[in-house]
């Protein structure tokens, strides 16, 4: 039976670094979706036998997601990258104003699925087929849980899901 990573709210998730910055500044230079993702992926491998093979195979798949907000987001407005952990499960946030570039279809990718949900206010939205494409290839790799929520009224939440165990295949 495949472990169901908890909901956002699962108080079992402890906080460990949150990084917030202007979308402007964040999008002046490409070259900060490298340095983030850098820097979370450290943060990721503490506490693990192996912290480098484990950080650097989760900064191929935190590379992607942030640079898809990246390529998401407008130019006003503040981004927040937020890193929480629990017994079980890693979870990178991705916080940020903006959902005109994303479609209307509510997916979800966990592990290659696409789940149909209703249009609520909490759905899952993807981006266009090349977009869902890269979160289910991203899924099923890390055996993770990705998707996309809308974050109020006018913002995108990105937020994966990676097994803690270093057994990845």
């Amino acid at each position: 039976m495949e472990e169901e990573a908890p909901s956002f709210d699962d108080y079992a998730f402890a906080p460990m670094v949150s990084l917030e910055m202007n979308v402007a500044m964040f999008k002046s230079r490409w070259q900060f979706c490298d340095r983030i993702t850098e820097y979370l992926s450290d943060i990721l491998g503490q506490g693990h036998s192996d912290p480098a093979r484990y950080s650097n195979f989760l900064s191929v798949a935190a590379n992607e997601l942030i640079e898809l907000a990246f390529r998401s987001t407008g130019e006003l407005g503040r981004i927040r990258f937020s890193l929480y952990r629990s017994a079980a499960f890693n979870r990178l946030r991705i916080a940020f104003p903006g959902e005109e570039a994303f479609g209307r279809k509510h997916t979800s990718a966990r592990s290659g699925e696409y789940l149909p949900v209703p249009d609520t206010e909490s759905g899952y939205l993807v981006m266009k087929s090349d977009g869902t494409v890269l979160l289910s290839d991203l899924a099923t790799i890390f055996r993770a849980a990705i998707r996309i929520e809308k974050d109020g009224g006018q913002g995108i939440q990105i937020i994966a899901d990676f097994p803690s165990a270093e057994d990845f295949r």
